[in-house]
């Protein structure tokens, strides 16, 4: 996929594993699992009974409709989230990590090669799919968090309104800008922040239940089903507002390999799900006795002497939940890029101590660009949760699917078992899918588009460099055949080490037949390698390197890293020692070739295609720093193509 022809795939260590060892369960480690895992979920009380209440009252329905709301909400949470989620998806890791992408790699490795190969590349398909949507939802995210708060500023002073959409972008943009210097610092004030918010959520919902005791009638499960059977179509706007409750729940299952279930489970356990039922009780306890409520129930929850520093601290809590999803996007798109789905970006690594913590510029960069425009375009919460919905419905949807593949074939369930589990969570997803599709033309076309844009661009990305390795072995000249005529007879010979990165070890790189051309030399150790992508987050050291000997003085080296490492050819090459290889970085040159694509003159696809490859090839980051190799130790040769 690199313009050295380095490509990552799948690869023979595949199937390697390495010990994973769960993280040991502290308050400490709790702590810091409220702050990253739970801030989005966190902030739904801002707005998700709200927009509920709002749609129920367009719609016509009665003052008592809040009691099935409120009953909606607190089920939604506990089949989505606690049944879903913490009980059976957090048990479906790739070897200690989860999200979209580990959930492909586990339900891949499920399925052998051979007579399932389709259904793997078919898993492949779901997986773009389902990041692309999980990316549209991460632009949606901090506008509407940040902006919700913001607006209960004009409960303090209704002359704010107009500063509302100005200090939302200032938030934002600052929000954006410290991502380059790392989050280390700030993320550890994240998590006592979110215990008093979680806190506070959970007090100020206590104090107002005994404003109408009836609202306890909404944990009978009865009544949400009862408001879906007594106010049918009616009840389908409402429907996609009540789904915003458990926006951020698919952070339960990206972050599990930095906190592990234990701690995610716990957190969830202990604070998170009372303090949400308990906000949402005491919400529709307060609109059932005070109906004039229902414009801002969360913030009029609180006296008014605590108005501002709840507004404070809700502010705090929303960029907190930003700053969960900007990073998940991060290591979405560094994943990505090790399974072969987008090209090289440049990863910059923000902390000494912590792997996880790493900026992309161009991701922050588009990400940003994308929540200030939507802030400008919606101006205000209640019309941005109408783009609300699609996307996170849509990766859920798309998590199950997989969830299915992974229950079946790895976990050995029986189709009656998996259909018992799975069916019902399926048919729920799919309703409320269905529900946020009735906001299509009111600003939900916004994120398909978006994850649209960004599933062709993986697709176009995925065929390009298939076709692209496919004219270059039919164009290529076997190893094993140069490497024979070069050892009965040999050229110049050389000290030191040459290490030629490639995407088809079998096929002589071009690197090599361009430096015997032009300089006439060939050096006394010589490695083809590929730089392959294994199904596992991490490949142990032993398993990192495999060599063949090819002829006297040619090896032939793989080298696997898991999805979630950053790719350092030298130490890995390294290892070649304990082969009995002798491996000198010091007397070691890394050749690449420096491809150069031109569209328009070649029949490799479609000129409109080609043009939109060719951009995103020209646009892959630095092999040298990628693959962590010493820039004084490398060479670059030059190449054209056609296509």
């Amino acid at each position: 996929m690199a313009s050295e022809e380095a490509a990552t795939g799948p690869s023979a260590a595949d199937h390697a594993r390495e010990p994973h060892t769960p993280s040991k369960l502290t308050p400490a480690l709790v702590l810091a699992c409220l702050g990253v895992v739970y801030g989005d979920i966190g902030t739904s009380p801002l707005y998700a009974l709200r927009e509920s209440l709002v749609h129920a009252r367009e719609e016509g329905l009665p003052e008592t409709a809040v009691i099935g709301i409120v009953s909606l909400l607190f089920w939604t949470v506990v089949l989505i989230v606690t049944v879903k989620y913490v009980i059976l998806i957090l048990r479906a890791d790739n070897n200690g990590e989860g999200g979209t992408l580990s959930l492909v790699a586990k339900a891949q490795g499920a399925l052998k090669a051979g007579p399932d190969a389709r259904r793997r590349r078919l898993l492949l398909l779901l997986g773009i799919v389902g990041v692309s949507l999980f990316f549209g939802d991460c632009m949606i995210t901090p506008a509407m968090s940040v902006l919700s708060a913001v607006e209960g500023l004009t409960l303090v002073e209704p002359g704010f309104g107009p500063w509302v959409v100005p200090a939302t972008l200032a938030i934002v943009i600052v929000l954006f800008w410290v991502q380059r210097g790392g989050t280390d610092r700030i993320a550890r004030l994240f998590g006592p922040v979110m215990l008093v918010w979680f806190s506070t959520m959970a007090i100020l919902g206590l104090g107002h239940i005994a404003d109408d005791a009836r609202i306890l009638q909404a944990l009978n499960p009865l009544r949400a089903a009862g408001f879906l059977t007594d106010y049918g179509m009616a009840a389908m706007p409402v429907l996609g507002s009540v789904f915003l409750a458990v926006t951020g729940a698919e952070a339960l299952y990206a972050d599990m390999g930095h906190f592990g279930r234990s701690a995610i489970r716990t957190a969830w356990s202990v604070l998170v799900f009372p303090a949400l039922a308990l906000s949402y009780l005491g919400q529709g306890a307060m609109v059932l006795a005070n109906p004039e409520t229902v414009s801002n129930p969360f913030f009029l929850m609180a006296p008014e002497w605590f108005l501002v520093p709840l507004v404070i601290l809700a502010t705090a809590a929303t960029v907190i939940a930003s700053q969960a999803v900007i990073s998940g996007a991060f290591s979405v798109a560094a994943q990505a890029v090790q399974m072969g789905l987008l090209p090289r970006l440049h990863i910059k690594y923000t902390s000494d101590t912590q792997a996880g913590q790493i900026y992309l510029p161009k991701v922050n960069a588009v990400l940003m660009i994308g929540v200030a425009a939507l802030v400008l375009a919606f101006g205000s919460s209640a019309r941005l949760a109408s783009a609300y919905g699609i996307a996170v419905t849509g990766d859920m949807v798309i998590t199950s699917i997989l969830a299915v593949v992974v229950f079946r074939w790895a976990w050995n369930w029986t189709w009656p078992l998996v259909a018992a589990v799975m069916v019902p969570v399926l048919g729920i997803e799919l309703i409320f899918f269905s529900a946020n599709l009735m906001k299509l033309l009111d600003g939900g076309y916004i994120p398909l588009l978006f994850a649209c844009f960004a599933i062709v661009l993986m697709l176009i990305w995925v065929e390009g460099m298939r076709r692209l390795q496919d004219k270059l072995a039919a164009e290529s000249i076997a190893m094993d055949l140069l490497a024979g005529k070069l050892v009965k007879s040999p050229p110049v010979i050389v000290p030191g080490t040459a290490v030629f990165l490639t995407a088809d070890p079998m096929a002589a790189p071009p690197a090599l037949l361009h430096n015997l051309k032009h300089n006439r030399v060939l050096h006394e150790r010589n490695f083809i390698v590929k730089v392959e992508s294994a199904t596992t987050p991490r490949v142990p050291d032993d398993a990192r390197l495999r060599l063949e000997n090819i002829a006297p003085g040619f090896w032939r080296a793989w080298l696997s890293f898991g999805y979630m490492e950053q790719p350092n050819v030298p130490r890995a090459l390294a290892e070649a020692k304990r082969e009995g290889l002798k491996f000198d970085i010091m007397s070691t040159s890394f050749f690449l070739n420096r491809r150069t694509l031109r569209s328009g003159k070649g029949t490799l696809m479609p000129h409109w295609m080609s043009r939109i490859f060719v951009r995103l090839y020209r646009s892959a980051a630095e092999p040298t720093n990628y693959y962590r190799l010493p820039s004084n130790r490398v060479v670059e040769l030059g190449q054209q193509k056609n296509i």
